[in-house]
């Protein structure tokens, strides 16, 4: 049984894609950063007959708190096979260029970007451990700067300054890890969910919980003939599913 970490994964589309994968026969480590919570959305997908999954405490902001998921997750398992990047927040809006406070985009960098990479990295030898290992990074449409840069674009004056770096930032990660690992068995993707009814935009989304967590999935789940280093948006990109960076 192949295994996954999805952090963030309490509710909307992190809870909803664990409940996908474990439809699909994966053990799911639910990671929150409330216990409680996690325990909760735990009994939920329990409740529906789907009792593959734990709960693990992981607050991607505490470096220390990572590090504890790490030591706990190792105990229960040698080995991950899927880590999805899931958790992440948009800020206080508006976010102007000029007057957003800087504590702003740290705040958005911390969870967004550099949380990405200290969970990246505090559970890749587990992930090395896998036969095919799979890295998704939950990014936003948001994320593409080509696409900033065309007027034409549907979303073009939608910009949120720190919230739009980050996930640029995180794409950019994205890039340079899939590189890094391109003679390996990993597949490393940035995934944009699309603009989904979500509290996280107090559900002005036009799209769906489980439409959005079928694309996260599809990345997780990826053969070994799939690609890797592409940014997944169907919302940018209908036709072939492949957005500009």
């Amino acid at each position: 049984m192949k295994t996954v970490l999805i952090t963030g994964a309490n509710k909307s589309i992190g809870f909803e894609t664990a409940r996908q994968l474990l439809q699909q026969g994966y053990f799911v480590y639910l990671g929150c950063r409330d216990i409680k919570k996690g325990q909760e959305a735990v009994d939920q997908l329990h409740s529906e007959g789907l009792n593959q999954v734990e709960p693990i405490e992981i607050d991607v902001d505490d470096f220390e708190s990572i590090k504890a998921a790490r030591e706990v997750l190792g105990q229960k398992t040698k080995v991950l096979d899927v880590l999805i990047n899931n958790a992440g927040i948009s800020g206080n809006m508006p976010q102007a260029p000029l007057e957003t406070d800087i504590s702003v985009f740290k705040q958005v960098f911390e969870t967004n970007f550099f949380g990405v990479i200290e969970v990246t990295q505090a559970f890749i030898d587990l992930l090395k451990k896998s036969p095919e290992p799979r890295i998704v990074n939950v990014t936003s449409g948001l994320g593409s700067l080509t696409l900033h840069n065309d007027p034409a674009w549907k979303h073009y004056q939608v910009k949120p300054t720190s919230y739009v770096a980050s996930k640029a930032a995180l794409n950019a990660y994205t890039i340079v890890l899939a590189y890094d690992l391109r003679d390996t068995a990993f597949k490393i993707n940035a995934v944009d969910p699309g603009y989904t009814a979500t509290d996280f935009n107090n559900h002005s989304g036009p799209g769906t919980v489980p439409d959005a967590a079928a694309r996260v999935v599809k990345a997780a789940i990826l053969g070994a003939d799939g690609p890797t280093g592409q940014f997944f948006s169907d919302d940018n990109v209908p036709e072939t599913g492949i957005s500009p960076w």
